[in-house]
């Protein structure tokens, strides 16, 4: 007796439809399982052996060959044991087959039959639905993440036999099929830029990477502010669009650490690894490529404090990530592709010890020294950076000074303004923001006029810009333009966004 049914699996953070074939044939009683399984979709001859019959079912005695198509894809992962066992009670007779190929059907069995958690649901929901399937059956631990995807049935079980009184048409408890609401919670956060003395340049800085999502590093000594501007960002950053947020809860769903309480990550996320992450932490890797920091700061921020203080080795693989907004992972059996667009800010002191051109304390760095640390920084990982920017330490009327600058509602009025007006203006395209623009799209949509390239023109020639430069200086100048709700691209927008770009010549 042959049966299907439909799974789902994980390549990369896209779901991939996989059919589960169960065929039982007489012969001295066997359970093999072939189509590339790992060692975990192996084991799970046991877990269904246990979970049929601990469910009150009666587990075939006889040859049992269970087929996952395509079976040229590496299977990793527990996903298929609920539709194994559903496909071995189908091909025994001991349920009603007739809606069985218009579900696809995933979940971890412990032994007594219950449905335990995975990891990596959303994607495989969002491809069911483009697959047309009628729906999906789930376990119930998994609904908060998934049920907002509309126009695809979805029916949470707690246990195996659920599944089978599903498909027998027999009565399942009534809560399974309501939809609970939906949770929006809005962000609330202790900290705010009006608690940050004096860095009006800094704050400016910020305002403007954050209005384009363009990368800023921040140069200057201990105690100056770096890390608490850094922290404030995330506090003057958008929504997320509805695209974005799936997106980004996909990736969280593969880690298995999205968060129950909520349908949908609806914050940008604020990764800050430590310095003595390894490659594989930072980009993704491992034996099962999984996403890494780079890829969890997907539309977000992905803050690196100390920069100089990471391997270098390991800062030269963000050089792709920043150029492209994606990283990939090459395996014997194939290649992987983890979206990866995120805004760098970056942090770090202009010595070792810290205070190299403090007006306040003496630099005890020998040359060497400076040099040997500014080395960790390359200067094309640099050149991919649109804004960098001193913070100088304040000065004593600034810190003992009661002024409050704006605050963090304020400037993310005038940056949601900013991103309405980006989104709007690139509807048709495949990117959102300023710092995404291609360079074939730059002549169109930073154009500027005659004087305006001659300014230019002439700050190229001072300053030994390279081509990258150019176009990041354009895309700069397109936000601060965006900022003063102006069309056109003039000589004050280039020069504020010029200004932001001379530390990789003054320190580097």
């Amino acid at each position: 007796m042959l049966a299907k049914t439909i799974s789902g699996s994980i390549i990369g953070i896209h779901g991939m439809m996989v059919q589960v074939e169960v065929d039982l044939q007489r012969g001295l009683p066997s359970f093999d399982i072939v189509g590339l399984p790992d060692k975990a979709v192996r084991e799970s001859r046991e877990r269904v052996k246990s979970a049929i019959k601990n469910s009150g079912f009666e587990f075939p005695i006889t040859k049992i060959t269970i087929n996952l198509a395509p079976a040229d894809i590496k299977k990793n992962g527990s996903f298929f044991d609920l539709a194994i066992a559903t496909g071995i009670l189908a091909a025994s007779e001991q349920l009603n087959t007739n809606l069985l190929n218009r579900y696809m059907i995933t979940g971890e069995l412990s032994l007594s039959g219950e449905v335990k958690k995975i990891k990596g649901l959303l994607p495989m929901v969002i491809e069911a639905k483009k697959k047309n399937m009628y729906g999906v059956i789930v376990p119930y631990k998994n609904l908060q993440e998934i049920k907002l995807i509309s126009n695809i049935k979805i029916i949470p079980v707690k246990h195996l036999r659920e599944v089978i009184s599903f498909f027998n048409k027999k009565i399942i408890n009534k809560e399974y099929f309501n939809k609970t609401k939906n949770i929006k919670k809005k962000a609330v956060y202790k900290i705010d830029f009006s608690d940050v003395k004096g860095q009006e340049d800094a704050k400016r800085a910020l305002e403007i990477a954050t209005a384009g999502l363009h990368n800023i590093i921040m140069i200057g000594p201990p105690g100056s502010g770096k890390t608490m501007l850094a922290k404030r960002i995330r506090t003057i950053l958008p929504p997320l669009t509805k695209k974005e947020s799936l997106e980004l809860t996909s990736i969280y769903s593969i880690l298995g650490i999205t968060n129950n309480l909520h349908n949908l990550i609806r914050e940008r996320p604020f990764r800050s690894p430590h310095h003595n992450i390894s490659t594989a932490g930072l980009i993704g890797g491992g034996k099962i490529p999984e996403p890494g920091e780079v890829s969890l700061a997907h539309h977000g921020i992905l803050f690196l404090d100390e920069l100089p203080e990471f391997n270098r080795n390991v800062l030269e693989l963000l050089r792709q990530p920043l150029e492209s907004s994606i990283i990939k992972i090459s395996r014997a059996l194939m290649s992987i592709t983890f979206p990866a667009n995120f805004m760098l800010i970056a942090a770090m002191n202009p010595c070792p010890c810290g205070y190299y051109g403090d007006e306040h304390h003496q630099c005890t760095c020998s040359l060497t020294q400076i040099k040997k640390y500014r080395a960790k920084v390359s200067g094309p990982l640099l050149d991919r950076i649109d804004i960098h920017i001193e913070v100088p330490a304040l000065n004593a009327s600034e810190i003992t000074g009661e002024n409050k600058g704006e605050s963090s509602a304020e400037i993310r009025k005038r940056v949601i303004k900013v991103h309405k007006i980006q989104l709007k203006r690139y509807e048709k395209l495949d990117f959102n923001y300023n710092s995404q623009l291609f360079a074939s799209h730059i002549e169109k949509y930073c154009q500027i006029e005659n004087k305006e390239k001659e300014f230019l023109k002439t700050a190229i020639e001072e300053l030994g810009l390279s081509v990258r430069g150019y176009d990041r200086i354009l895309r700069l100048s397109r936000t601060i333009a965006d900022l003063d709700n102006s069309d056109k691209i003039k000589i004050n927008h280039l020069a504020e966004a010029i200004q932001f770009r001379n530390l990789d010549r003054k320190l580097f």
